[in-house]
């Protein structure tokens, strides 16, 4: 089975008051559409942009795998262990809030707007000891390994049977990715345009994968390159 999720179906979320643009591909928060719960594991799958110096108030959560990635721009972040980071363009935040974290998020800048995207992930196990890292940009081609259950390939260990991947393909370039009926998989187009099996997609269009197998080939459609990201969850 494949389900599309369009970007322009997706729930608008944002805050003027906040500097908040928001774009939701599962239910979250206020919004709450009983047929977008959320694809497996996969909670939330946010696209949000905040303006130079807006930010989040404190927040608290509990029992979920925070998981941010920064499209351009840099992401402040502190936290209630006394942690402050500052997340650059490339790089991934990873929160494992187990029994409980207190976080805020804001730009790290005065000047300049921050676009990211955060996915909730369930974890394996509940009430786990908080925990955090972030995994620096790293140069290179191909699928970047971001988030994995042993942490291989300086990914982020997460709590969870999961994996997370990013890739940039530009126009002319494709990719192979291999889909196993026992797992599922979500496709989503961060930026660019990408064509995926004789399917045009573009950026905040998402594509789900249950019980499917084969090979899915994946190729750059637009002028500048498509960033992409991949999850393989447990089925």
């Amino acid at each position: 089975m494949i389900v599309e999720r369009r970007a322009a179906s997706r729930a608008d979320g944002s805050s003027a008051a906040d500097g908040l643009e928001r774009w939701q591909s599962f239910s979250g928060g206020a919004h709450y559409d009983p047929q977008w719960m959320g694809f497996g594991a996969l909670r939330v799958l946010n696209e949000d942009r905040l303006a130079p110096g807006a930010g989040f108030v404190p927040c608290w959560r509990a029992n979920m795998e925070v998981l941010t990635c920064v499209l351009s721009g840099a992401l402040a972040h502190r936290d209630d262990s006394g942690a402050e980071r500052v997340i650059q363009a490339g790089g991934l935040l990873w929160l494992g809030t187990g029994h409980g974290m207190r976080y805020r998020h804001c730009n790290a800048s005065d000047a300049e707007p921050v676009h990211f995207l955060q996915a909730w992930l369930q974890p394996d196990r509940v009430n786990a000891d908080p925990a955090s890292a972030v995994r620096e940009p790293t140069p290179g081609d191909g699928w970047q390994l971001l988030a994995s259950p042993d942490g291989r390939d300086g990914s982020a260990a997460i709590r969870q049977d999961a994996r997370v991947y990013r890739s940039e393909l530009a126009q002319g370039t494709s990719a192979i990715r291999t889909l196993d009926p026992a797992r599922r998989y979500w496709l989503h187009v961060a930026t660019g345009a990408v064509r995926v099996d004789g399917r045009d997609l573009s950026a905040g269009d998402g594509l789900g994968f249950s019980v499917e197998s084969g090979r899915l080939e994946l190729a750059g459609a637009g002028a500048a390159p498509a960033a992409l990201l991949w999850f393989e969850l447990p089925a």
